[in-house]
């Protein structure tokens, strides 16, 4: 897996001020999923406000419907609540589970922390069956730390 190759490319995107926060994310989401062969959708989605829901702020992907999820609600909305990592090996066994494409198969949520509070997180699809393990977690989780450290930094 290329993640120690992927790690100084995250960092050469992120530390562009030139760009703004959210073509940072584009940028992002589009270098896991060009590099990362079952990375089939990735996206970030950030809490809308004060109200108890996410909402899709970059992705790289088949577009989707699902811009807007209310917090309980499918991974994405259950990663919100719980402040947990959620692997999913395969989607057909989530009663919770809210289709973006009759593609997928697996799901990875991270979320994504600022100063203690869970502000949003990365979501990954896979169109592969349990492609999912413990080195994308570290690595996402990391992401998450580094476009932490991008939103805590008072040019954004």
């Amino acid at each position: 897996m290329p993640f120690q190759k992927l790690k100084p490319a995250v960092e050469k995107i992120l530390s562009n001020d030139e760009l703004s926060v959210d073509h940072r994310l584009e940028q992002i989401c589009d270098l896991l999923k060009e590099n990362i062969p079952y990375y089939d959708w990735v996206g970030f989605y950030f809490k809308n406000g004060d109200k108890e829901e996410l909402k899709l702020r970059a992705f790289a992907g088949e577009p989707t419907d699902h811009t807007i999820i209310p917090f309980g609600k499918g991974i994405c909305g259950q990663v919100a609540v719980s402040n947990e990592n959620f692997v999913v090996p395969d989607v057909k066994t989530q009663t919770n589970y809210i289709a973006c494409s009759i593609n997928v198969r697996a799901e990875i949520v991270v979320p994504l922390f600022l100063n203690g509070e869970n502000i949003g997180q990365i979501d990954i699809d896979s169109h592969t069956e349990d492609p999912f393990n413990i080195e994308d977690e570290r690595f996402l989780e990391w992401v998450n730390e580094k476009v932490a450290e991008v939103l805590k930094s008072p040019s954004t």
